[in-house]
């Protein structure tokens, strides 16, 4: 079945007992069991709940992966994940990686002994296996990475970390299993904030990992009874619900953004835009290839850090926060926001950066809202 079609389905048969044809919140923390070690095949929530059951089947299904484990953020997917490595071991990790995972790397759990070392997209492109060795356990990578949007050749990057026997894991938060795959590309691991995209309504936190390695999947399964970063079925529920209309809100995504950086790109209070789809982007060719489309993150550098700051208050529709993946368009400044963690660190956000998570309203509104507020610095610029 097509994509959109496993999205509705997939993991949501209609419940057995009424017939409903949504999957219901089993909003239960225990079950009664027919016996001493003989159930129906659940026995308490933290270990599986049929909610969470049908997300984790159908996320997995999306992203070409036998195994799927929902969590109960990004983060707790990540902080499950690196239970795979132990300390002295090496993670190499693309520098222009979310804040919270640099900020968990450097900050929780280097300073237990792990090491880390954080390549630019650059670097990873040109010659990932010089920097690689018998102690990499992980490479971490994001394609597109937040918040610069460069584009990591996925492939290439697979091979040289298995040529040290190194796992791949790839964030796929930005570009969704609508627009990539990566464990089709030669990945490991797949991580996914479920809070952004697959939720889609900014009303609910969650994390999601998947893989087709057997092992590594009994491993995790198993972290996550242990450590208990688990959704709620709500929750669960919640991205259920999202995931159904993910490739429609997807293509709406990528269509506004194409316009809104091709706005950008023409502008003269605009000194560089990071778009993926946009012809002179560095990554464009190798986007163009294992993406179906382009995405709907943009970042741009404005003149200076001051008017960064003074352009995201200014817009109306454009609404400031953090986050991203929603239906509504947000704007923000993350070197003070979403990357304020990296501001000590050689690979620092730049400060007049501004990321915008284009949402599913209007192109000509948003366009509009953006051209008003970039007028208004324009016109009094202190």
């Amino acid at each position: 079945m097509d994509f959109e079609t496993r999205a509705i389905h997939d993991g949501q048969e209609p419940d057995p007992a009424t017939g409903a044809v949504i999957t219901p919140i089993y909003q239960t923390s225990t079950y009664v069991q027919e016996g001493v070690g003989k159930n129906k095949g659940y026995d308490y929530s933290r270990s599986g709940n049929p909610t969470r059951t049908a997300l984790e089947t159908c996320l997995a299904s999306l992203e070409s992966a036998d195994h799927g484990l929902a969590f109960s953020s990004g983060l707790g997917a990540t902080t499950t994940i690196m239970h795979l490595v132990s300390p002295g071991e090496r993670v190499v990790c693309v520098n222009d990686v979310y804040g919270g995972v640099y900020r968990m790397f450097s900050q929780v759990y280097e300073p237990k002994g792990y090491e880390f070392t954080f390549l630019s997209a650059q670097e990873i492109g040109e010659g990932l296996v010089d920097h690689l060795d018998s102690k990499t356990r992980i490479v971490w990578l994001e394609s597109p990475t937040n918040p610069l949007l460069n584009v990591i050749d996925i492939a290439a990057a697979a091979e040289a970390a298995h040529s040290v026997g190194a796992l791949v894991v790839v964030d796929n938060t930005f570009a969704t299993p609508y627009l990539q795959r990566p464990l089709e590309l030669g990945a490991d691991i797949v991580v996914h904030s479920t809070t952004k995209y697959l939720g889609g309504h900014s009303d609910v936190i969650g994390g999601f990992a998947a893989t087709n390695d057997p092992t590594i999947a009994e491993r995790l399964r198993f972290l996550q009874k242990s450590l208990g970063a688990v959704p709620g079925p709500f929750d669960a529920w919640l991205v259920l619900r999202g995931v159904k209309t993910l490739a429609v809100r997807m293509r709406q995504h990528c269509e506004n953004a194409q316009q809104i950086a091709a706005f950008l790109s023409e502008h003269d209070a605009v000194e560089r835009v990071f778009y993926p789809g946009l012809p002179d982007h560095p990554g464009h060719h190798i986007a163009a290839r294992q993406m179906a489309d382009f995405g709907g993150m943009i970042s741009f550098l404005a003149a200076s850090e001051e008017a960064a700051i003074r352009l995201v208050a200014e817009t109306k529709v454009w609404q400031l926060a953090e986050s991203l993946g929603g239906v509504e368009s947000l704007i923000e400044q993350p070197a003070q926001m979403t990357h304020a963690s990296t501001a000590n660190a050689p690979f620092a956000v730049p400060p007049n950066l501004v990321r915008l998570s284009v949402g599913i309203e209007s192109a000509d509104d948003l366009v509009a809202d953006l051209e008003h507020a970039l007028a208004t610095i324009v016109a009094s610029p202190s």
